[in-house]
């Protein structure tokens, strides 16, 4: 175990606390024109706190839209193993501001928890790496693996540029096992390591009737109304059992194994406590077979999100609308691929659309699925280090959300992607008055070292 880097790292609390509120305080807010000078400005600052650091290398990148900070340090040699750690810079925006206590890019400690936006998604939580990187070299002259360090600033627009960038850049990027803490814990006292992500393809679908609105007393009972249409369409897409009707969707589905079935169930998941979160009487029954917590990480699933089209004013308005859209999105689990889903997709509307409206889909964006070898050396190094500073054996997840970027250097790289979070599930990531637990910032610094230390123990040529 690195002692003198943990003790470092425990000495130097404030210092640390203080790097990551001046980083909080640019407003780095990608979605918006107004906030670009920001961008620019968070990923200098990152270059300079990378440079100050320690690192050899540490350049700004450009992309298409906002830059790339890529750092790195190959010291500890090629029979070392090399580690890419991943995070963003960027933020969502802050929108209510009314309903801040305090000012989102003004940051403030209050009950040891750190207020601003960006506290957990994402800046605090890479923060945590580039403390432990800094222990390492301050208290033991380096770090024990080679270190890659790769944050972008458009994660909270969908990361429009990424795949490019990875695709363009692989032997820059090249690492035997990826690192990435985006992700929360289960409680204070349960790590949990993510081993899947659902992908996702996200569809338009157009329905055309007449060439213009028409009054429907007029031209009601001859004219086939879209929005008629859309509704019969987008109802015939479950069965009765709560499966996605879509002929050959489930097709290259991987059944879960019994182990992994009576795993997830282990948890501490509780229905009635999700019900509440949801606020609904009661939860739908879903995919017949399963139970919620398969259902929302482990499954496939198809959503409808809106519909625009007709009149949804005030009062009335006795009209047939000419065209009316639907947002459609189906989560995806291994070995599904986007393209080919979307393609049955359409192939499934097109047979379902009456000959009286005209059809267009749209992939508007997807996103792959990835599964991780939970055996891989690098999630073992990850287990140990959560058990040393946590005391206790974290539990393996599957996420129902979609992380592009795990499945680009799942893919691409072909590296194990290790999703080891420090976030807690109360932390308003997105919301206002996003928080993180100065605890878990210095606990999470502390399982970086122990992690890169554990790694670096292990048979080279094996993470």
């Amino acid at each position: 175990m690195s002692q003198a880097a943990l003790d470092y790292a425990q000495a130097h609390q404030t210092d640390n606390l203080n790097h990551l509120v001046e980083l909080l305080r640019i407003p780095s807010i990608s979605t918006s024109a107004a906030h670009r000078a920001d961008i620019v400005r968070t990923a200098n600052w990152l270059v300079a706190r990378l440079q100050q650091i320690g690192l050899s290398r540490a350049e700004v990148m450009s992309t298409a839209g906002h830059p790339v900070v890529y750092g790195e340090w190959l010291g500890a040699g090629p029979a070392a193993p090399t580690v890419l750690i991943y995070g963003h810079y960027d933020v969502q925006p802050t929108d209510p501001q009314e309903e801040w206590t305090t000012p989102p890019f003004e940051p403030s400690v209050r009950a040891g928890k750190l207020y601003a936006r960006g506290a957990v998604d994402n800046k605090g939580q890479h923060s945590i790496h580039l403390a432990a990187t800094e222990a390492f070299f301050r208290a033991e002259a380096a770090p024990p693996v080679n270190l890659k360090f790769f944050l972008e600033g458009e994660e909270e627009i969908g990361s429009p540029n990424l795949e490019a960038f990875v695709r363009q850049h692989i032997d820059m990027l090249g690492c035997d096992a990826a690192l990435i803490s985006d992700t929360s814990m289960l409680d204070a006292a349960t790590p949990a390591i993510v081993v899947g992500v659902r992908g996702m393809v996200y569809m338009e679908v157009e329905i055309q009737g007449p060439g213009h609105d028409l009054h429907s007393g007029q031209y009601g009972g001859v004219a086939h109304n879209p929005l008629q249409v859309i509704a019969e369409i987008l109802a015939a897409l479950h069965d009765g059992q709560g499966r996605v009707a879509i002929p050959g969707f489930y097709d290259k589905v991987r059944p879960l194994g019994e182990e992994e079935r009576a795993e997830l169930n282990r948890l501490p998941f509780g229905a009635e406590a999700l019900r509440q979160e949801m606020d609904v009487p009661q939860l739908w029954s879903g995919e017949s077979g399963y139970t919620p917590i398969e259902r929302t990480g482990a499954r496939p699933t198809l959503e409808i999100h809106g519909i625009r089209g007709g009149f949804v004013g005030e009062g009335q308005k006795t009209v047939i609308p000419a065209r009316v859209v639907a947002k459609v999105s189906m989560r995806l689990v291994p070995d599904q691929e986007p393209p080919e889903i979307a393609r049955l997709f359409e192939r499934r509307l097109r047979e379902l659309a009456p000959p009286t409206v005209k059809l267009q889909v749209r992939i508007l964006s997807y996103a792959n699925p990835a599964l991780i070898d939970r055996e891989a050396p690098a999630i073992r190094a990850a287990v140990h280090a959560y058990q040393q500073v946590f005391g206790a054996v974290p539990v393996f997840l599957r996420a129902g959300g979609s992380i592009p970027v795990v499945a680009m250097l799942n893919h691409i790289l072909r590296v194990p992607v290790v999703m080891m979070g420090f976030g807690l599930p109360d932390d308003n990531v997105h919301a206002p008055n996003e928080k993180f637990d100065l605890d878990q910032f210095y606990r999470g610094i502390q399982a970086s070292i122990c992690f890169m230390q554990a790694l670096a123990s292990m048979q080279p040529g094996r993470v």
